[in-house]
């Protein structure tokens, strides 16, 4: 018994320091950007380095394949980067990735940069002047760049050099990969002092990383990354939403569908649906504009082409209005991103498909206006034979009445008191048949055989 007693107390006093133990087994954060580097990448990569430092991870093993991306999400990339508690490694992967354009950037900002084989980067020159060097030639000699277009390669020359002397890498071929647009394979990157390794998976990164000193905050931090578990914390479905909303084109849709749920609903009151369903995809659609960098001229023009679409739903001018109102909206899509990043402009596939559909509404819009005009009103005689009215005067053979809450000229045989309730029994022109409420109802046919007195 007491032999047990103290077996038991010996492993409670053990437990702590098992515990304890456990916790200092190294882990490694992986964090995988696979597409255009926008809004939703940005905010993982900040909210990945954040948990992994708060979770005391050894490492963050940043994942890359992108063709580049938006500028203001490349910069809040970098910047967690360098404000990150713990080391953070770039890892071009798996073989055929590519760390393009903004991706190259990202690739000089982390503590420890690495390629896996068959993988290039480069082609850093921003996307919104194109190739940087000089234009087409006029009249016999090179156009050089405009102003505008030398600032914007001068501060980004500028930024990606300020990385590479940050981290001790290549600064010239950084300045050439914006200026001259280069690129490098795996290989040549390596012998070129661009990147620091070279490893076929995660697991030879971390061997090859082990021992590494490196700058953190300032201060060194040696690399035991060597035998640690790499929890995979891939894109949760808060990043993956915000990468569908964030897109320009269904950014455009949902704000289209919105306009027109709201307008179903305006039309139809006490449906529901369109409304609710138009109130959440306005709102989406106008949050994932938010996040891009739009032209706002452009988003008036497809605000005012949308008004004019829904007033030729009201106002109906057999498509004047309407088919003016695709033409802007058409107008402001072609218009609305201020960028040329890989997987932000808008197709121009797209934005045709659109305005077609957008035209096609039109044209049905006006065609059901222009067959109401030329129709005259259904069962219009139908809905007031039988009705009660009541008179507005005193009526020997003809007088006026209150018919469903409207005023006709009614025409009696018997003589008719202001106040006294009739019935309709039937129509003539732009005159009602009526006789007392109390009485029995004419045949409307017959009445309208017999020859009225002074008509």
């Amino acid at each position: 018994m007491w032999r047990q007693l103290f077996c038991l107390l010996f492993l409670l006093a053990l437990a702590p320091a098992c515990a304890q133990a456990s916790a200092r087994v190294p882990s490694v954060a992986l964090l995988t950007i696979d597409g255009p580097i926008g809004p939703a990448y940005a905010d993982y990569v900040e909210r990945g380095i954040a948990r992994a430092g708060a979770e005391r991870r050894a490492l963050v093993v940043l994942q890359l394949d992108t063709p580049g991306g938006l500028d203001t999400a490349m910069r809040t990339v970098i910047r967690a980067i360098l404000a990150a508690p713990l080391p953070v490694a770039c890892f071009v992967a798996p073989s055929g990735a590519r760390a393009a354009s903004a991706g190259t950037y990202i690739l000089y900002a982390c503590h420890i940069a690495a390629m896996a084989p068959g993988t290039n980067l480069g082609a850093a020159t921003p996307v919104q002047v194109g190739p940087a060097g000089p234009g087409p030639p006029e009249n016999g000699k090179d156009k050089p760049p405009s102003t505008m277009e030398a600032k914007a390669i001068n501060d980004a020359a500028a930024y990606i050099r300020g990385l590479a002397q940050l981290r001790g890498r290549n600064a010239e071929w950084a300045e050439q990969s914006v200026r001259q647009s280069r690129s490098l394979s795996a290989g040549d990157a390596l012998a070129a002092g661009v990147v620091d390794i070279v490893a076929r998976d995660v697991a030879q990164l971390l061997a090859l990383s082990e021992g590494r000193i490196v700058r953190v905050r300032n201060a060194d931090w040696r690399v035991q990354a060597g035998a640690a578990a790499v929890v995979d914390a891939a894109p949760d479905w808060r990043t993956r939403l915000l990468a569908v909303i964030a897109n320009p084109s269904v950014a455009l849709i949902l704000l289209t569908v919105g306009v027109y749920g709201l307008l179903f609903e305006f039309m139809s009151p006490g449906a529901v649906l369109p409304g609710v369903m138009g109130a959440i995809c306005l709102l989406l659609g106008l949050y994932g504009m938010q996040l891009l960098p739009i032209n706002y001229s452009g988003l008036a023009l497809i605000c005012f082409g949308l008004a004019c679409m829904v007033a030729e739903a009201f106002l109906p001018s057999f498509g004047v209005i309407g088919l003016g109102g695709v033409a802007a909206f058409v107008i402001g899509a072609l218009l609305l991103m201020d960028s040329e990043a890989p997987g932000f402009g808008m197709p121009l596939g797209f934005v045709a498909a659109v305005g077609v559909t957008a035209a096609l509404l039109v044209g049905a819009t006006a065609q059901v206006a222009l067959r109401t005009r030329r129709r005259p009103a259904p069962g219009v005689t139908a809905r007031l034979e039988g009705e009660i009215a009541e008179m507005l005067g005193d009526a020997a053979r003809e007088g006026w009445a209150n018919v469903g809450g409207e005023t006709w000229r009614v025409l009696t045989d018997t003589p008719l008191a202001q106040g006294q309730r009739v019935r309709v029994a039937g129509r003539r022109g732009r005159v009602l048949l009526v006789a007392p409420f109390d009485a029995g109802m004419p045949d409307a046919r017959a009445q309208d055989r017999k020859p009225a007195n002074g008509h």
